[in-house]
């Protein structure tokens, strides 16, 4: 450990005086009123481009623990890489959170929740370090440190400012006043005191306690060049500010895991629980192997994907509900639960490896999820979806939304026999486009027996019940020996384009007379 710096000369290197005091800090943002046990998670993306579905997966995790415990979960925003933030991303990222129901706890005692606004309080954490001579101003520019790396690239060492290469480490008051009487502005390292020839163990709830070589390298706490801290400094500072228990990301963080225990050790903080989840892979089409769903090749990867096809959320949630917490779906098909916020998720039984994103097995789940909507709701998602993505089709239905009511409502009066045949929002109005004449398409290739068609029509009566329509049906398959199905196969194509919809009767009764006939006649006459 090195002398810690003066009060004075603290105020000169973080461009200021610190706010708070630690024990100040303490008071300010005090342990939460929580009953025992509740958990206390965050989701802490940084707005640099669109959310991922894995984002909604950690979410999920973060949203259900928090929700099942009676804690709190929060949305804190990581914006302190300025240089790679994306306009409007934080906007992207909070109708996310809304569209899927993980509603947020902001209250104020222990905002703001936007890192770039909470930079008094790193500072003064920064500020307390440096006078316990845990940190240190380092004037390396971006040049020393690119040959830095060179020459350890070139000597087969570890890169990064550690050790020897550390050069500014124990660099004296007098040099530090030279720096800053020149100009120079420092980043602020911490003064490591890791040796990678120790093992330090972290504890990792899904894989228990994990050895890692000590960290030894001398981290930017604080950037150099906007005063914003790294990931590594503002989490430490916020997780145990904000009083997180849980914190869930994702395993690409396991090679810094040792580096954030080190802080909270050295801080003497308590440290959250980590929950390090796998990563959300998929089926290369190209290789047949598994690997990790890209933001830059798979447009399944982007939440907005899902949302402008129309998936459900609900079926979304209870897909990746099922990938983190086995035995949910046997759960969910038995009765046993209604949906995945009944059902209990433990850390322990969260997946260790890459998971995969079937898409296949999504659309079993939206299936299963539509086919128990009653149609009133049906007709809400549907009509909603098309007012936000496609205004043609938002135009078609607001002449008569009492048809597409109709439509949507055929065959979902069985609780026994649930239709499976709609899989999104958008699918569901292609799968019965048929119904509206601009959208019809005539069947150029199947061969309509002609004079059934017509026989049909000598006796149609559009106020038949079901079963004088098909009485009617078996009379004209008994005069051209043909099967009834023949006879309906005819109809079914005629009517629709397509050999296979739901039943007949029922297309015809909402359809009405003069559809009916016209589309028929047009048959006929083509």
């Amino acid at each position: 450990m090195r002398k810690g710096l003066s009060a004075d000369l603290i105020s000169r290197v973080l461009g200021g005086a610190p706010k708070y005091t630690l024990a100040e800090l303490e008071a300010k943002y005090p342990p939460r009123d929580l009953p025992d046990g509740a958990f206390v998670t965050r989701f802490a993306p940084s707005p640099t481009g669109y959310m991922h579905i894995g984002g909604v997966y950690q979410a999920l995790i973060d949203y259900k623990l928090a929700q099942q415990s009676g804690g709190v979960f929060m949305l804190r925003i990581e914006d302190t890489d300025t240089k790679r933030e994306v306009k409007d991303a934080v906007k992207v990222i909070e109708d996310s959170m809304h569209r899927f129901g993980f509603e947020y706890d902001d209250k104020e005692q222990y905002g703001p929740y936007f890192q770039s606004e909470r930079k008094d309080i790193y500072h003064s954490i920064a500020a307390d370090l440096l006078a316990r001579g845990l940190a240190y101003p380092c004037f390396l520019t971006a040049e020393e440190m690119e040959k830095i790396r060179e020459n350890q690239k070139a000597a087969g060492f570890p890169t990064g400012i550690y050790g020897e290469f550390a050069r500014d480490r124990d660099i004296s008051e007098e040099e530090i006043v030279r720096h800053l009487d020149a100009g120079e502005v420092p980043s602020i390292r911490l003064y490591s005191m890791g040796n990678p020839e120790n093992k330090i163990f972290c504890k990792d709830a899904v894989r228990g306690s994990i050895g890692f070589p000590e960290n030894n390298e001398d981290i930017v706490l604080i950037k150099s060049n906007d005063g914003l801290p790294t990931y590594h400094f503002a989490h430490l500072c916020d997780d145990h500010f904000m009083r997180t228990t849980h914190v869930v990301r994702g395993e690409e963080w396991l090679p810094s895991f040792p580096l954030h225990t080190q802080l909270f050790r050295m801080m003497g903080w308590q440290q959250p629980l980590y929950i390090h989840t796998a990563t959300i892979d998929k089926i290369d089409p190209e290789t047949g192997k598994q690997r990790k769903l890209s933001k830059r090749h798979d447009p399944e990867a982007n939440v907005v994907f899902f949302l402008a096809d129309g998936w459900p959320v609900k079926a979304i949630i209870d897909y990746l509900g099922n990938i983190a917490a086995s035995g949910y779906e046997e759960a969910k098909v038995k009765g046993q639960v209604k949906s995945f916020w009944d059902f209990e998720l433990r850390p322990k039984k969260i997946p260790m490896s890459g998971v995969l994103f079937d898409m296949k097995k999504l659309e079993w789940w939206a299936k299963e999820y539509i086919g128990t909507l009653p149609v009133d709701e049906l007709v809400k998602y549907v009509r909603d979806w098309a007012n936000e993505y496609d205004a043609q089709w938002a135009a078609r239905i607001a002449i008569s939304p009492e048809y597409l009511k109709n439509i949507l409502a055929i065959e979902r009066d069985n609780p026994k026999r649930i239709r499976k045949d709609f899989i999104t929002w958008k699918q569901t109005l292609q799968e019965v486009s048929y119904f509206w004449d601009d959208l019809y398409v005539p069947n150029a290739e199947y061969e309509f027996n002609k004079d059934v068609l017509n026989a049909f029509l000598e006796n149609f009566d559009i106020c038949d019940d079901k079963d004088a329509w098909w009485a009617k049906i078996v009379e004209i398959a008994n005069r051209f020996g043909v099967k009834n199905g023949d006879v309906a196969m005819n109809l079914r194509v005629a009517l629709s384009g397509r050999t296979n919809t739901p039943d007949l009767y029922s297309i015809m009764q909402v359809m009405g007379k003069d559809r009916v006939i016209g589309r028929i006649k047009d048959i006929i006459n083509g």
